[in-house]
């Protein structure tokens, strides 16, 4: 059975590339359509929003700026979250960025060694979120079409994630969240990454820090980039060839592409309520797009199962916390 399970796992990317391809040759109009929208997400709102901040916090991190900020607080952030200074940092600033900016720190900061791998892990628990002006904007004002106040969109968002945190915080970890084991801070090379396997001199001057930072971050958002002029052009192959229940549809496409799902949600003819539910749901659960952007930014140095068990349990509590208040 495993055996059986693991020649599906390798060729199951494969099935689907050729999908897409045979797709992109046969429909070539919805296959553009597709693309440009994915490409509009990308430069209108993960460019600008993701990219300085990714170039910036590169800076702080090789420059111990993080730690100079938030190292009087220490003793607050490890009592409130199981946290260090770097790790509140990876917390706070996932919050505000939103998808994928609290997985791409907290590998970065793990890959320095300012961080151990049982608070990295720890952190994709509950740091790798939708950003505040998604939630505020696209969610609340264009899917729910401004019938749902901020301030309760965000009060069940933000309980439903400090309920997975102190799941995992309590349950999981054992309130054994930071260790300073292990941490030994390695330098950036040229390439903007650490390596210490390669006699890389390391990057001394800020300008040449500078440099590398922006490298990596063009790097990461290309990266993203590709991932989601994937998934969009999957999301119109999947609708143009459904032949099953609508409603199934859209919870589908939510679970591929949380844009694209939520965008055709508001569009369906389901009860306001349904709709509140089923958007708040998968803005929770993320989407398969956002977990293919995380596993990418991971680049496989933290596992991806903290993140995907909690980003399941995040959607399943925030339904139940729907339920109840309604």
């Amino acid at each position: 059975m495993k055996l059986i399970f693991l020649r599906i796992k390798k060729r199951l990317p494969f099935a689907g590339i050729v999908l897409l391809l045979c797709f992109l040759l046969k429909y070539p109009a919805e296959a553009l359509d597709a693309s440009r929208d994915g490409l509009k997400l990308w430069m209108n709102t993960l460019i600008p929003t993701l990219l300085p901040f990714i170039i910036l916090t590169g800076f702080l991190v090789h420059t111990d700026g993080i730690e100079k900020i938030l190292k009087p607080f220490s003793g607050l952030f490890r009592i409130l979250l199981g946290l260090s200074p770097n790790g509140a940092y990876v917390c706070f600033l996932g919050l505000l960025c939103g998808y994928p900016m609290g997985a791409k720190l907290a590998a970065d900061l793990y890959q320095y060694g300012k961080i151990s791998r049982r608070e990295a892990e720890y952190l994709l628990t509950f740091c790798n979120n939708p950003s505040p002006a998604f939630l505020t904007t696209y969610l609340a004002q264009i899917c729910l079409e401004g019938r749902v106040s901020t301030a309760k969109l965000l009060g069940i968002m933000i309980l439903s994630d400090v309920l997975c945190m102190l799941f995992f915080r309590f349950t999981v970890y054992r309130n054994h969240t930071v260790s300073s084991t292990n941490l030994i801070a390695k330098p950036l090379t040229a390439t903007g990454r650490s390596d210490s396997k390669k006699e890389t001199p390391s990057v001394s001057s800020a300008g040449a820090i500078i440099d590398a930072s922006i490298m990596n971050g063009f790097e990461t958002i290309a990266r993203l980039g590709g991932y989601i002029l994937l998934f969009s052009i999957l999301s119109a192959c999947i609708s143009h060839f459904w032949c099953f229940s609508q409603t199934v549809k859209y919870l589908v496409l939510g679970i591929m592409e949380i844009t694209t799902g939520l965008h055709q949600l508001a569009a369906s003819a389901f009860s306001y309520p349904l709709k509140f539910l089923c958007s708040m749901t998968m803005t929770a659960f993320g989407g398969l797009c956002i977990m293919a952007q995380t596993k990418s930014v991971l680049e496989g140095k933290l596992s991806l199962r903290p993140y995907a068990s909690a980003k399941c349990l995040n959607a399943a509590v925030t339904a139940i916390i729907i339920l109840v208040i309604s």
